[in-house]
């Protein structure tokens, strides 16, 4: 072996070496492996703490949210949640990001990054801080109703929405002013094709400030339905039908066309025209009147006068019967209660005509005889048979 061969073995040894640094310190994406490496174990540090706040941290907040006796910090633990699993993993790209010591544009970009998640963390806990703080007010909710509230916290989180979006776009430099512009024209555009659902919005709105029903209302709109509201959205309100079919009604149409709410009646009504026979006398028309007339007065469960009216009157001489009117109130509104206590009545009307000695008329048709008309009898079987052969 030559010496000049053998004295070219460190050289190349180097050369080698200096291979290996270069391609340590730049074939990770333009950087050092190393610093690859660590900018990773950063990240996944940061994935493994944002799951012990997920089973940890927010359990033991959890648990003692639980411990008070109102609701408001149950929501607020679970309305955050969210945006506290988030912060880890916003730390630790920060510090990856600084670790792997992009230069120039590459720096920029990655902190513009981190801020964007930044104010995502911040507006998605305002968005669902809504909620809670909504359910705080309850002063709000008497005053303005529960819907009308929804309403508000549902515009709330919308604003959130937007700001928190424009806000992103900020970080990245990108003109909101422009993108603003534009949607305004587009938004006159889409306007003046969408008439019925601003329409419907504003009967919404009307809707609300009026009070004319809340969710769980029953309610009837001539021609249109009748059931019990489950929500009021901005563009129609859900009533459920008492098949329990949803129908979803233009708001338009509950705000323009009379609205009856049942669910607002102070008494619930009973009408009754009820005949009896004609050749029912005077005292067994008085014993009826008054017996069911005491019935109703004496009865708690039935209004009284002044608060109602309470008639049981002969009314009218039918065709067929004598008529009287009972016309009474019941305190319940409760469907199934007051269907029981017109049962009840039912029984006693029928048991009070059949004591008085009566009966109820039913529609029937009379036929009387003058004296002395002549009467027709038609012919028996073996006479008819001997007038037939006769005229034969």
């Amino acid at each position: 072996m030559s010496t000049t061969a053998t004295d070219s073995i460190p050289e190349q040894f180097q050369e080698f070496w200096g291979i290996v640094v270069n391609v340590w310190e730049t074939s990770f994406l333009g950087i050092g492996v190393g610093q690859g490496l660590l900018a990773i174990l950063v990240v996944l540090i940061g994935i493994g703490i944002r799951g012990l706040i997920a089973k940890w941290l927010l359990a033991a907040l959890q648990r003692l949210a639980r411990r008070s006796e109102t609701e408001f910090d149950d929501a607020v633990v679970e309305a955050l949640a969210g945006p506290m699993k988030l912060v880890p993993v916003i730390i630790a790209l920060f510090f990856a990001i600084n670790i792997v010591q992009l230069g120039g544009d590459g720096a920029l970009r990655g902190h513009q990054f981190v801020q964007s998640l930044v104010v995502i963390a911040l507006f998605w806990a305002l968005h669902n801080a809504v909620g809670p703080f909504a359910f705080a007010l309850q002063g709000l909710r008497n005053a303005l109703t529960p819907v009308m509230v929804d309403w508000l916290t549902k515009a709330l989180r919308i604003v959130f929405i937007v700001v928190g979006a424009a806000a992103v776009l900020q970080v990245w430099d990108i003109p909101v002013a422009g993108i603003v512009a534009g949607l305004g024209l587009f938004g006159v555009a889409i306007g003046l094709g969408a008439q019925d659902l601003f329409k419907n919005l504003i009967a919404g709105i009307l809707i609300l400030t009026e009070k004319r029903f809340l969710p769980g209302d029953w309610v009837k709109v001539d021609g249109v339905v009748e059931g019990t509201v489950e929500e009021i959205n901005f563009r129609s309100t859900l009533v459920r039908r008492f098949d329990k079919g949803p129908v979803y009604v233009p708001n338009s149409k509950l705000s323009d066309n009379a609205v009856t709410n049942f669910s607002r009646m102070t008494h619930r009504r009973i009408k009754w025209a009820i005949g009896v026979r004609y050749d029912t006398t005077s005292e067994q028309l008085r014993e009826i009147r008054d017996k069911v007339l005491a019935y109703v007065s004496d009865n708690p469960e039935f209004a009284d006068p002044p608060e109602v009216a309470t008639f049981m009157r002969v009314d009218a001489f039918g065709p067929s019967s004598i008529d009287f009117l009972l016309y009474c109130f019941t305190k319940t509104t409760n469907w199934g209660e007051w269907l029981r206590l017109k049962e009840e009545l039912a029984f006693f009307v029928k048991q009070t005509v059949e004591e008085a000695g009566t009966e109820f008329a039913f529609p029937s048709t009379s036929v009387y005889l003058e004296s002395g008309a002549e009467v027709f009898e038609p012919p028996q079987d073996g006479t008819a048979g001997a007038v037939a052969a006769g005229k034969a």
